[in-house]
């Protein structure tokens, strides 16, 4: 009898561990969807403010359409993806197409002084900042997650209840992955040589005694 209650016990301990073990995964993965929606409502900020950025540029640089369109299709873009690699990705471009729409604005004097576009301007660098405190605590969370359920014994149930690894949100910068270039090749310009130093001038030829 008292190996029946001792068996019991056993099973009892097991499951007990393993509720605990699931409910710890799905807060964590909860953690990670909460981080996420919270990106996603800075981005959606983002993209609202830029057709009236857009508007306020085009009322002193109409002419600058090419860079009007980039912009408007980057912004397309952005909404349009679904992952966080293809958002990061799609914002990445949309930053620069805004990085040449604000370098238009530099040649307008005018504009720079405008107090919309001013405001404007300083809403969206308030909605960056707020997006990369963001994406720092989404990525957290996510390094939390992706451990939680790659460690002993959570890999072993992890894909039987459904717990998959999440991607991290990384907006991507092109020109960040730029490395300078360095040539050692043979073909290289030498460097002049060093100059020779000029020879000293030459003493003076002894003079003649005079006879006696």
């Amino acid at each position: 009898m008292l190996a029946v209650w001792i068996v019991l016990g056993l099973v009892a301990l097991v499951a007990f561990y393993l509720v605990a073990l699931y409910n710890g995964l799905v807060r964590k993965r909860n953690r990670v969807d909460n981080a996420w929606a919270q990106i996603e409502v800075q981005l959606k900020r983002r993209r609202d403010l830029i057709p009236n950025l857009v508007e306020t540029v085009k009322g002193y640089a109409a002419h600058e359409r090419g860079t009007f369109e980039a912009v408007t299709q980057a912004r397309a873009a952005a909404a349009g993806a679904k992952t966080p690699a293809e958002i990061g990705q799609a914002e990445g471009i949309l930053s620069q197409a805004l990085g040449r729409l604000f370098a238009v604005a530099e040649a307008y004097p005018d504009l720079k002084a405008n107090q919309n576009f001013l405001d404007l301007q300083a809403q969206l660098k308030d909605t960056e900042d707020k997006i990369a405190v963001s994406r720092q605590v989404y990525n957290d969370t996510v390094l939390t997650f992706n451990n939680a359920i790659q460690v002993f014994p959570a890999v072993l149930l992890a894909g039987t209840f459904g717990f998959a690894k999440r991607e991290f949100f990384e907006i991507e910068q092109p020109g960040d992955r730029e490395v300078p270039l360095v040539s050692f090749s043979p073909d290289a310009a030498p460097a002049a040589p060093a100059a020779t130093p000029a020879a000293p001038p030459a003493a003076d030829a002894p003079r003649d005694t005079p006879s006696a």
